[in-house]
């Protein structure tokens, strides 16, 4: 199969999955902007009037680790399944398999851009201003989408062999609410698990937002490498072993 076919393949699988997902409802894209702004209210109340939290603007300090928290649920969930839910049009067309996963992340980031929007609106409306160190967010962004391409080609290739895997990957984003910082300050993590508190993608783009768009500072060099190392490192070992596991699909699919 061409490169350019392989594109246009990749392109409509990307539509198709964004298109499906809201379909049959009212309020169709909408619920992309409802889902964080629900929780980040819910968030506020129960942390800032329930429980006294000194944290500033906790609302945006929320959202900051909400926005990549949510792109992890429904990329990881997506991806996972890509394989099976596509295994009749795999049968037919003969193309890369791992363009699959790839594409159910891709579809994804759309929604992950749409909650970006709503983040740095919302940033600009409780008066933060635009300072130069957010041309850092586009790659840090970007990063986590290469960071979850790499993750969904390790589960969706395994969840051919082993049906359980989806349900795992789903009670991960249970996992993932508790151990990202989303309610909480990283620097309330003792020092020692500190480092390995941040080697988790979606909390570094988390605290690297807050860097940004809250401190209006630059982010940190460590942070930016480690997440980098991780989320390319990732990618490869997807692609290998999605490869490997590849060539026997066709006897589970």
């Amino acid at each position: 199969m061409g490169n350019e076919n392989v594109l246009f393949l990749l392109q409509n699988l990307v539509l198709k999955d964004f298109r499906i997902r809201y379909r049959n409802m009212s309020l169709g894209v909408t619920w992309s902007v409802a889902n964080p702004l629900l929780m980040m209210g819910i968030l506020t109340v129960v942390f800032t009037r329930i429980f006294a939290n000194p944290i500033h603007d906790f609302a945006l300090f929320a959202l900051c680790a909400l926005v990549p928290f949510n792109f992890y649920s429904l990329a990881a969930t997506t991806g996972t399944m890509s394989l099976l839910e596509n295994q009749s049009l795999i049968k037919r067309v003969r193309c890369p398999r791992a363009i699959f996963p790839v594409a159910a992340v891709l579809s994804s980031s759309l929604h992950f851009l749409i909650q970006i929007s709503l983040l740095l609106l919302l940033v600009l409306v409780f008066g933060h201003s635009v300072n130069r160190n957010w041309i850092c967010l586009p790659p840090i962004w970007a990063m986590e989408i290469v960071f979850m391409c790499g993750l969904c080609l390790i589960t969706s290739s395994l969840d051919v062999y082993y049906r359980d895997v989806r349900y795992l990957v789903e009670c991960s984003g249970l996992v993932m609410f508790w151990i990202v910082p989303v309610f909480y300050n990283i620097e309330m993590i003792p020092e020692r698990y500190r480092m390995l508190a941040t080697m988790n993608p979606i909390a570094a783009v988390a605290v690297i937002d807050r860097q940004i768009l809250l401190g209006a500072g630059p982010p940190s060099l460590y942070l930016l490498i480690q997440l980098s190392s991780i989320s390319l490192a990732l990618l490869i070992l997807g692609f290998v072993l999605f490869r490997r596991l590849d060539r026997g699909f066709a006897d589970y699919l």
